[in-house]
């Protein structure tokens, strides 16, 4: 039965043309986290700006509208390449933006008060989907594997790829639960640890992640075979990453807001 399930599960996956940073359900549950801690004062006008509809319902919208025309010039702004030859602090911001630049100018745009409704709402929603992206490992990955897209690996026996991977099948099968039950099991930490997650900047967060992407290199080479030890090895950083991920947006949205 349980081998029917993983084959299953993963036909499911195999479906999705284009794989999105940590999938739908971790999108959702880190702004479900933040919206558990948000302060209500922040609550009221997030909830203005985004005419009554949650972070949640927007969670994953960026990941959707990138993918068109009008709005693909936001690609690069989901990650931040670092080569294997490389630290965190030789890498020059390219012009066109990483996903650190764009949350320290967006976050900069929303608390000058000088934006209209619609950009606001923008801004907004750039800044909690991108958010979950600086938490999700690959998304620190080489320029020279388009952060592990090109490093083949199976997973339970199925072709995929490194980053795929990491967007979805390692969440998924960490816990199969939708992300209500990963809000309701992962968002129980003390208020002194809430306090501790929440210290830091965009670059502590992203060299923080890097430091975890570095690790998936190394346990990751082409050809690796992912079944149940990887899993419950990683496992308990997913779980981190999105409980980090959620507390620190609920702090840049307080300090916004």
């Amino acid at each position: 039965m349980k081998s029917k399930f993983i084959i299953l599960a993963i036909a499911s996956l195999m479906a999705v043309t284009e794989c999105l940073a940590w999938g739908q359900v971790g999108h959702d549950t880190t702004c479900a986290i933040a919206e558990k801690h948000l302060s209500r004062r922040a609550k009221k006008k997030i909830k203005k700006i985004l005419k009554g509809k949650s972070l949640v319902y927007w969670a994953n919208w960026l990941d959707n509208i990138s993918h068109t025309p009008e709005y693909e010039y936001m690609k690069p702004w989901h990650y931040k390449n670092v080569n294997a030859d490389q630290t965190y602090e030789d890498v020059r911001p390219p012009k066109e933006g990483d996903v650190v630049t764009i949350l320290y100018e967006q976050v900069n745009k929303l608390k000058s008060g000088q934006l209209s409704d619609e950009e606001e709402a923008l801004a907004l929603k750039i800044v909690i989907h991108l958010i979950g992206d600086l938490h999700q490992p690959m998304h620190m990955g080489r320029k020279t594997d388009h952060g592990g897209n090109t490093i083949k690996i199976t997973v339970f026996n199925q072709e995929r790829n490194l980053h795929a991977t990491w967007d979805e099948d390692v969440v998924d099968f960490a816990h199969h639960w939708t992300y209500t039950e990963w809000v309701e099991q992962i968002d129980r930490a003390s208020k002194k640890e809430r306090k501790a997650i929440e210290q830091g900047t965009f670059d502590d967060w992203a060299r923080e992640t890097y430091e975890i992407c570095k690790d998936i290199y190394d346990d990751t080479p082409e050809g690796t075979q992912v079944s149940y030890d990887y899993i419950a090895k990683y496992t308990p950083v997913v779980e981190q990453q999105l409980l980090k991920a959620g507390i620190r947006l609920a702090r840049i949205l307080n300090e916004i807001f």
